[in-house]
């Protein structure tokens, strides 16, 4: 990611809808769907600028990776304590503990080899532990944002579906979300690329689009996991690593 990603990240994370929202969902989505036990153990890899730690901490014990020195230094202030440098697949290698749950929040597409990321990160679980996934999805909506934010692709379900499969992992949620607000970010993305447009789209609009775009986008928090959505912007999936019979 451009340096300039993570200067607007770390600006932006505490108030931007799209960060916002998020963290609604996904908190949502731990709640209703991962069921993490008593004092779960949880780690957080390429926790970028910290803007996750928060929320993620209010589950069980957490333990945070990320790559970026700058990022991490924002993100081990925020956090209380030192966030551990690392990066997939290696940091699999150095961490002896495993974890009820591993979130790995719009990461998988900044690493060039997807597969063995997702075979180290099954190293790092539980039998019977969780990993929580976020990724971009719809491969023809890449975009300048794509470009800045240093993305090796965007996915299809299919893809995070066989991803899955072969790292020997089972599917417990795999859904579209951000869909209520497809329909305009997907014309913004196409008029982008007609017009040539060369930088991201993340920028913090005026004070009351924020404040809708992130009441709009929050609804979701109710509706990712029951509702069937058709598409969305991005891809979440709970994976979890089955538990050996004996």
């Amino acid at each position: 990611m451009e340096r300039q990603a993570f200067d607007r990240m770390a600006e932006l994370d505490s108030t931007h809808w799209w960060y916002v929202a998020r963290r609604r969902i996904l908190a949502s989505l731990i709640e209703r769907e991962v069921r993490l036990p008593v004092r779960a153990d949880i780690l957080e890899i390429g926790c970028g600028t910290g803007h996750n730690l928060e929320m993620l901490s209010r589950f069980g014990a957490l333990g945070a990776v990320e790559l970026d020195d700058d990022a991490r230094a924002l993100a081990s202030k925020r956090f209380g304590r030192p966030v551990r440098a690392g990066k997939l697949p290696d940091i699999a290698d150095e961490i002896d503990t495993t974890f009820d749950l591993v979130t790995l929040l719009d990461v998988l597409e900044h690493i060039s080899d997807d597969r063995a990321a997702l075979a180290a990160i099954v190293r790092l679980m539980k039998p019977g532990g969780k990993l929580l996934l976020t990724v971009p999805a719809n491969p023809w909506m890449w975009s300048a944002h794509d470009t800045v934010h240093h993305h090796h692709r965007r996915y299809r379900k299919r893809e995070i579906a066989a991803l899955a499969r072969e790292a020997g992992l089972q599917v417990d949620l795999l859904s579209p979300f951000n869909s209520l607000l497809y329909p305009p970010i997907a014309a913004v993305r196409l008029l982008g690329q007609w017009r040539g447009k060369e930088d991201s789209d993340d920028r913090m609009p005026a004070a009351p689009i924020n404040r809708l775009l992130s009441a709009v986008f929050g609804l979701e928090s109710a509706l990712v996991g029951r509702v069937p959505f058709p598409v969305g912007v991005s891809l979440v999936a709970i994976l979890r690593r089955p538990v050996a019979v004996l």
